[in-house]
């Protein structure tokens, strides 16, 4: 007997994940569902599917666990459809960036003895640069020497945790437990905030009638600045992510204006030494960042976890289904 795997959305996460869990197919069956028919069937033949199932309620019938992959515009949706279908005792594992919202949808649609958790992947600092969210860009180690944000309901079954921690492990990444509201204030400064940055910059600019000229001469910075948009988090509706998260995007904006308020007066002053100052500091932050984003050693506490027995990621299955369920 093996676990019922469904993951939904194949594309970068969503695959990688497959692919990751390739070598544990004794312990694991992969089935998966995606909108688009191609992209199902690529990912069964590069290997991140035991086999596909296009509808999207039909993949989850009897699923141990429920993977969502899937742009943070589709996620209400895909929890609307699948509830109904999922077995007492599956467990849900979100990997979206949103925390505090979507557990309010969980509450409001998920049906008793269904756990919800969220597993959001800082993925494998070798592809930092990758800016391609697609099928194509999946890696088997994709969250290789990663964190993986784990966050759930305070009701939320030990089991359930557990089960989290140990699928983390086998893809190669370290758990780091994170409370809901604090994991959402953290995402606001480094993800949601670059993003608005970047389409701040392009309306600042390119609404301009100078940038008719400008254009020509548009380098490196400007590409490396702007790059967060061309890389969304939603699919279709853009921005959810900030609406979402609205108090705490809110309080980094502002920090943000000031802190633009601040390189306007050394500049207005002609504060050479300042504006240096301002800069450098900019600069070694940046470096400390990407050196340690690099190493991937951080301060974490607890042992790391290690790749738990067959036996181990079985028990957290039984130890969460119903007990009329485990006389059957």
């Amino acid at each position: 007997m093996s676990i019922q795997m469904t993951i939904i959305g194949m594309g970068r996460v969503g695959a990688s994940l497959g692919l990751a869990l390739q070598s544990y197919k004794d312990q694991i069956e992969r089935t998966g569902t995606d909108a688009d028919l191609a992209t199902l069937r690529k990912a069964v033949k590069m290997g991140a599917l035991d086999k596909s199932v296009h509808n999207i309620e039909a993949s989850v019938e009897g699923a141990d666990i429920v993977v969502l992959a899937l742009p943070l515009d589709e996620v209400r949706q895909a929890l609307e459809i699948i509830a109904p279908a999922l077995k007492p005792g599956a467990v849900i594992l979100d990997t979206s960036a949103s925390k505090v919202a979507i557990a309010g949808w969980v509450k409001e649609l998920l049906p008793p003895e269904r756990y919800y958790l969220t597993m959001s992947p800082s993925l494998n600092p070798e592809y930092l640069q990758e800016m391609d969210e697609g099928l194509d860009s999946a890696r088997a180690d994709l969250f290789k020497n990663s964190l993986m944000a784990i966050t759930a309901p305070a009701t939320t079954h030990p089991d359930a945790l557990r089960l989290a921690s140990d699928i983390t492990a086998l893809i190669g990444a370290q758990p780091y437990y994170a409370d809901p509201y604090e994991f959402d204030g953290l995402m606001a400064a480094a993800d949601v905030l670059p993003r608005l940055t970047a389409a701040a910059l392009l309306h600042a600019i390119t609404d301009q009638p100078s940038w008719r000229e400008g254009r020509k001469v548009a380098g490196r910075a400007f590409l490396d600045a702007t790059s967060p948009i061309a890389d969304p988090i939603e699919r279709k509706r853009y921005g959810q992510f900030a609406l979402l998260n609205a108090e705490n995007t809110i309080r980094m904006l502002d920090d943000m204006i000031q802190t633009l308020q601040e390189a306007r007066d050394l500049i207005a002053g002609q504060d050479q030494d300042g504006l240096h100052e301002f800069l450098e500091t900019a600069l070694e932050s940046r470096e400390k960042w990407l050196s340690d984003r690099r190493a991937g050693v951080w301060d974490m506490a607890g042992e790391k976890v290690e790749l738990p027995a067959r036996g181990e990621v079985f028990g957290r299955l039984f130890g969460l289904r119903p007990k009329k369920e485990d006389k059957k």
